[in-house]
């Protein structure tokens, strides 16, 4: 799987998202949630970076901080070249059209209230693109292509399985034509086999429309699969960041490779041999100091502890965050 260009739609440099932690009667701040600790990345026309790390790593924070539906408390967002983290609501409403989101749970994400073919209308309403003939006949062809029938639009989002509904999601995203579609864990709560046919979709929509995808996951079987580069989180920071193949045949850091080693090999007779990595996700109120991963890293020296380690370029587009590679 080639990206049709290397140039950026989306480059991100040194976000942070710290929420407060306020106690007592007066709410004072009494600490912060280091969700998002100075993350870097670039996706380019066409290309697919997949994050990955367990859950409480602050991908998703990550993905919802870059569209800004939270507010990043630092660092630099640009959407083709154009830095949107300063700009108003009004000055923002261009980009939101460029910029859209593929929920996790697609029972939740979708009003109960609205027809299917009313949420899947409601960007181009919002944003006065279509009126009311053109945008019935935008979103019938909408329905069409990610595999429901047009005349399931008048059904309300009980009537669909969860397979259904996430396509629901995906054509809501599609009504647009937007640049870049963050996916936060979009097959995560489907069947395996459902998470095929959906994962297909989206490939399949990419090469169509050359969209570039954020795919946030905890599933590196999926994200091998649709990904380009892939970025692996640790507590708030990229600890590992090269492309797919590097990742899987070349991890470098401890922590991808302890994860890589949990993933299930199909084939019974290849037996892999399990890092199960010690203890829990440190707090992110409390994330231990130099590298966050030293507490539960078994290569681990007296360095680790007290130092940080940047995130260096080891090899042509491979870079990590350790003292030891």
């Amino acid at each position: 799987m080639s990206p049709a260009s290397n140039m950026p739609v989306l480059e991100v440099s040194n976000l942070k998202k710290h929420f407060p932690v306020r106690k007592g009667l007066l709410r004072r701040t009494v600490g912060h949630v280091y969700a998002v600790d100075g993350v870097s990345f670039t996706i380019g026309v066409g290309e697919t970076l997949g994050l990955v790390g367990e859950s409480g790593c602050g991908k998703t924070t990550a993905g919802r901080a870059v569209l800004r539906l939270i507010e990043p408390t630092s660092g630099s967002v640009k959407v083709g070249g154009t830095e949107i983290t300063g700009l108003s609501k009004s000055d923002m409403r261009p980009y939101r059209a460029e910029m859209q989101i593929i929920f996790q749970d697609p029972f939740s994400s979708l009003n109960p209230r609205m027809t299917a073919g009313e949420i899947v209308g409601e960007p181009l309403l919002v944003h006065g693109v279509a009126r009311r003939k053109e945008r019935e006949e935008q979103v019938s062809a909408l329905f069409a292509r990610v595999g429901l029938r047009p005349a399931q639009m008048s059904n309300y989002p009980h009537q669909f399985s969860g397979g259904q509904r996430q396509r629901i999601g995906i054509a809501r995203a599609l009504a647009l034509g937007p640049k870049l579609i963050v996916g936060d864990e979009p097959v995560s709560a489907l069947d395996v086999s459902i998470q095929a046919q959906v994962i297909n979709l989206l490939q399949d929509l990419q090469r169509e429309r050359q969209l570039s995808y954020l795919f946030i996951s905890h599933n590196l079987a999926v994200v091998e699969h649709i990904s380009h580069q892939i970025a692996v989180m640790y507590l708030g920071r990229i600890v590992e960041y090269a492309d797919t193949r590097s990742i899987f045949t070349r991890a470098q850091h401890p922590y991808t490779e302890a994860l890589l080693s949990a993933v299930p090999v199909p084939d019974p007779a290849i037996r892999r041999q399990k890092r199960v990595l010690q203890g829990d996700v440190p707090s992110p109120v409390r994330p231990p100091p130099g590298c966050h991963f030293h507490t539960r890293c078994p290569y681990a020296v007296e360095r680790c502890k007290v130092e940080t380690p940047p995130l260096r370029e080891i090899a042509p587009g491979h870079q990590v965050s350790c003292h030891l590679r």
